[in-house]
């Protein structure tokens, strides 16, 4: 489900595309939310990130069948390892969303690194808010808490054809390690 646009579109129909980026940009709010208090909007949001994932690949769970499941998870996460789910809001309207949480660091490890690392979990924007920054500035801020709390290693995951994702994550000093191979029987 989409949010309803028509207040934030009428108020700046008149304006040329690059002013309305502008006006997109200057009511921007981000804010950190709990999941179980927000549920409706992030359940939603989640809806509409799996749908993509989906266009993606097709052995993504549709939404329906993993709702309550993975709603728990995230609210368990967010209780349990110190996890932040952050919501943009343009205009009042819920545009996109990142959350992330805190893993331990045990002796699974094969890296260098010693001590908690945020793993990104989840982030979407719904389409007609794409390419105006506000993926980058949740992301900024989900980074900066974290570091904040000392964290130095952040992991995540992309689809390996999410070339937009990809590209983000490059041009934010990311770097490929990994590739996950997987075989469906």
């Amino acid at each position: 489900m989409l949010p309803n646009l028509s207040r934030l579109f009428k108020h700046i129909a008149h304006k040329s595309p690059k002013q309305t980026n502008f006006a997109y940009m200057n009511e921007i709010t981000i804010k950190a939310v709990a999941v179980q208090e927000h549920y409706t909007v992030i359940a939603a949001m989640m809806e509409g990130l799996h749908a993509n994932e989906r266009s993606l690949h097709s052995r993504t769970a549709l939404w329906k069948d993993i709702e309550q499941s993975y709603m728990r998870h995230i609210t368990e996460m967010q209780e349990d390892c110190e996890g932040l789910f952050l919501i943009a809001y343009v205009g009042g309207v819920p545009a996109g969303f990142i959350f992330g949480y805190t893993e331990e660091d045990d002796d699974s490890r094969i890296e260098e690194y010693v001590g908690k690392l945020l793993y990104v979990s989840d982030g979407f924007v719904y389409p007609e808010y794409r390419r105006l920054g506000i993926y980058h500035q949740l992301n900024h801020h989900l980074e900066k808490q974290f570091t904040d709390m000392g964290v130095k290693r952040i992991c995540r995951y992309a689809l390996a054809n999410n070339n937009n994702m990809r590209a983000l994550l490059e041009k934010e000093s990311y770097t490929l390690t990994r590739v996950l191979y997987e075989k469906w029987l």
